[in-house]
């Protein structure tokens, strides 16, 4: 895969992250640059607290970083009003987490549709594109039925039909594959892979679980707030 700087979407300047002010500062996340390109899955693994879920949120730009900046489409967003901020989420970056956040009262199109709504889109054409978005992970026949009527697994994909719907460049997973069985985890990850290999979009998973392996192109180990790239996915052991 080519490392062009024009496939970069997403990128961290040395980016860091401490909570916390004076001796009471507690460092999450030490100055580290990192790059999300196109058409790429990026997997980023590491022990509880290493500061992983911390480096996906000042990805994600729920969190601003406290050093460096972050940069989508070449310039530079991480000093953005929190409105912009919002507005950057909303348009540009998708997110798929461990539990799947559906409405539990709405249909697999009406949750799917939900971005579109917040934007003003009309109703035909949320419906329309909605419809696109559940097809591309394979339940056109489940439109109708609200998220008890689903498996684990299905209620994943409509996530992921959710964070599609928008036509986001860059999807970020957080566990997405942790309440899964391994027949279901292995659907959602190639539906992923298909997502970074067919669409051209950025995917980026934090994770524990190892089976993620078999979709990565590129590996960041995160340990105590160092991030770490590793060339090769493929040395590592993958379990399942």
């Amino acid at each position: 895969m080519s490392t062009s700087s024009s496939q970069v979407v997403l990128e961290g300047r040395g980016v860091g992250r401490l909570f916390g002010t004076g001796p009471l500062a507690v460092r999450a996340l030490h100055p580290t640059d990192i790059q999300v390109r196109r058409g790429e899955v990026l997997v980023i693994m590491g022990p509880s607290g290493s500061g992983k879920t911390t480096l996906l949120s000042l990805l994600g730009l729920v969190l601003s970083p406290t050093e460096g900046e972050v940069m989508l489409d070449g310039r530079t967003v991480s000093g953005g009003s929190p409105d912009a901020l919002a507005l950057l989420r909303r348009e540009r970056v998708g997110f798929v987490f461990q539990q799947f956040n559906l409405m539990p009262g709405l249909s697999a199109l009406d949750n799917v549709a939900l971005p579109l709504l917040l934007r003003g889109t009309s109703a035909r054409e949320r419906a329309a594109r909605a419809r696109v978005a559940l097809a591309r992970v394979g339940l056109s026949d489940r439109e109708a039925a609200k998220p008890r009527l689903l498996s684990g697994g299905q209620q994943q994909r409509v996530a992921i039909a959710r964070a599609l719907v928008t036509d986001a460049p860059v999807i970020l997973c957080d566990e997405p594959t942790a309440s899964l069985d391994g027949v279901t985890g292995k659907a959602v990850l190639n539906t992923l892979k298909d997502l970074a290999t067919d669409l051209g979009r950025a995917v980026v998973v934090v994770t524990h679980d190892d089976r993620v392996l078999a979709i990565a192109d590129r590996l960041v180990e995160v340990v105590d707030g160092h991030v770490h790239e590793r060339a090769s996915p493929s040395a590592r052991e993958v379990h399942g």
